[in-house]
């Protein structure tokens, strides 16, 4: 976006706190500390989103119960392989006729089983499906919590540089308000009747001070709501406000939302129920298998026997084979529905946020148009006060008041403008798209 350069070059430029030193004349709040070596934006708000994945037990929940459906699949997809089942009875065993004297022996006797599906209908590949599906679910499902965690993460961190570039404003306001008072206090050194200023000026002080620790509490506030994700190590996140400038196009974004994981995970869940009624309709169709058996008597007169042959299994009546497949396509109707509802909705709220990012950034761009004749204004007042007398300090600290409020206006702007265009890449698909 051609106005994306524009705003990080003005947030580099309008936020920087001044380097010359402070008046002595009063006591201004220390600057926040700078760290001398800070990794890049981009970088540090990765590292934060990799934390925050590393510690979160909702995402490791959902990698087990991704897991367990790959679990779920396999075991599935062994059924057609051939099993084998041992079995060994001990007792004793006997037999009593009219003809023949009544007999008893010792049982010792190992039986080994070993069959296989031949045919089936279809069902075996229908189940298979139907498990590939729940853990394509699964994995959607586990994409769409690590995406949550991240949406909220990149808010929190955008908030953070927020109230961090709220309180250098107000920095810079102290620090032009301390000007102020140590030039009244040298006046009323000479001219009592001009205390009522260096008053006036005094609460002004007060209050941007008061302003500054408001903002400060804001961000030590997100700080400990940060912790909750990444832990007590929280890494120093330097000011991003050249981050997520730039607004992604209406229909690249569209495009984007059909690939949502909560998309595909209702998708998935459709085709799974689909899939588990095509094995609920291919049980009802003969089932045709081998199998070969092998016993031996280990006690008495230590007979052995084998049989081996093919087995079909001919489906005659099941009342609630029908009711089963029935429900199965309903239910992979009401996902379909829900799928459609919930694009829907997807492209619906990002046409929303698109157009607050839109409308947040145009006004960051009106507010830096206004900057530019509110610093003229500003120090023309000052200049007109301090020499020719022809302004009042009312004047001056409205022109002041006004200028710095317009700097905030302009954090405000940009940072509403940064998380709409998080919300847009994360309802698109993924937050860290922007980041790599």
């Amino acid at each position: 976006m051609r106005h994306a350069h524009t705003l990080s070059l003005v947030a580099s430029v309008l936020l920087a706190l001044p380097a010359h030193a402070e008046p002595t004349g009063c006591q201004p709040p220390t600057a926040l500390a700078q760290p001398a070596e800070s990794p890049p934006p981009r970088q540090s708000l990765v590292q934060l989103l990799a934390l925050a994945e590393q510690r979160s037990q909702a995402i490791g929940a959902a990698r087990l119960l991704t897991e367990a459906a790959q679990s779920d699949l396999q075991e599935t997809q062994a059924a057609k392989q051939p099993q084998a089942q041992l079995s060994w009875m001990v007792g004793a065993t006997g037999s009593r006729s009219q003809l023949l004297p009544s007999r008893s022996d010792a049982l010792n006797r190992p039986s080994l089983q070993v069959g296989a599906p031949l045919w089936d209908g279809g069902r075996q590949q229908a189940l298979e499906d139907w498990r590939g599906q729940l853990a394509e679910a699964a994995r959607q499902g586990q994409l769409n919590a690590a995406e949550q965690l991240r949406v909220q993460v990149v808010n929190l961190a955008f908030d953070r540089s927020r109230y961090r570039l709220q309180a250098q404003v107000w920095q810079q306001y102290t620090h032009k308000v301390c000007t102020l008072v140590q030039a009244l206090e040298d006046i009323v050194a000479r001219d009592r009747g001009r205390a009522s200023e260096l008053v006036q000026a005094r609460k002004q002080l007060q209050q941007a001070q008061l302003s500054r620790q408001q903002a400060l509490s804001a961000m030590q506030l997100t700080d400990t709501r940060l912790r909750r994700y990444v832990g007590e190590y929280l890494p120093d996140v330097p000011s991003l406000a050249a981050l997520m400038t730039e607004l992604p196009e209406l229909p690249q974004l569209h495009q984007r939302a059909t690939g949502a994981a909560e998309v595909l995970q209702l998708e998935a869940q459709q085709h799974a129920a689909e899939q588990l009624a095509n094995a609920t309709a291919a049980s009802q169709r003969p089932q045709l298998s081998w199998a070969v058996q092998a016993s031996r008597d280990l006690a008495g007169d230590r007979q052995s026997q084998w049989q081996a042959g093919v087995t079909l299994s001919l489906p005659l009546f099941n009342p609630g084979a029908a009711p089963a497949e029935r429900a199965a396509r309903q239910r992979a109707e009401a996902a379909r529905l829900q799928r459609e509802d919930t694009l829907a909705t997807l492209l619906n709220r990002i046409d929303q946020v698109h157009g607050q990012a839109e409308a947040a950034f145009t006004r960051a761009r009106d507010v830096v148009q206004v900057l530019r004749d509110s610093e003229r204004v500003r120090d023309d007042t000052l200049q007109m006060w301090q020499q020719l007398g022809r302004r009042s300090l009312f004047d001056v600290m409205s022109a002041e008041g006004d200028h710095f409020n317009l700097r905030l206006a302009y954090v405000d702007a940009l940072h509403d403008g940064q998380q709409s265009v998080a919300l847009l890449w994360s309802l698109a698909g993924g937050v860290q798209q922007p980041l790599r």
